[in-house]
């Protein structure tokens, strides 16, 4: 059982894990041993409750397909054991990032020094590039 809360947890009946080979140079341990893990999970079929549900597939994560499966690849290391550990961390940090929810942004306006400032620098700025120009001889 994943426990992504105290209250909410995933069995692991719900969890589909297929050990495949790694990719990449690594010799003769990635060309025998399936290391690497691939973990599916389908968020409809789950037993989450519905907020986690909504949320999560409201997210755009590449990981998240249109179907609502969350597919994770992990082949950090050569342990497969150590993969399944990292990918049931991953599967659990993107549930858990779905509850949060995002502070509204407050609309603010800059102050009047601010504004002042700025047209100040940009008034300089100016008068810096002005001093570099050609002078025109014709004129005089």
């Amino acid at each position: 059982m994943l426990e992504i809360s105290n209250t909410v947890t995933i069995p692991d009946a719900e969890i589909e894990i297929n050990a495949v080979r790694s990719q990449g140079p690594g010799g003769q341990n990635v060309n025998k041993v399936s290391t690497a893990i691939h973990l599916r999970f389908d968020i409809n079929a789950s037993c989450l409750p519905d907020f986690y549900k909504e949320k999560l597939l409201e997210m755009r994560d590449h990981r998240i397909s249109k179907e609502g499966i969350i597919n994770i690849k992990s082949q950090a290391s050569r342990s497969q054991e150590e993969n399944k550990e990292a990918a049931l961390q991953r599967l659990k940090e993107l549930i858990q990032s779905a509850a949060i929810i995002q502070k509204k942004r407050k609309a603010t306006k800059p102050t009047k020094n601010s504004q002042k400032r700025r047209m100040d620098s940009k008034t300089k700025h100016s008068k810096t590039k002005n001093m570099r120009k050609k002078v025109d001889s014709s004129e005089g």
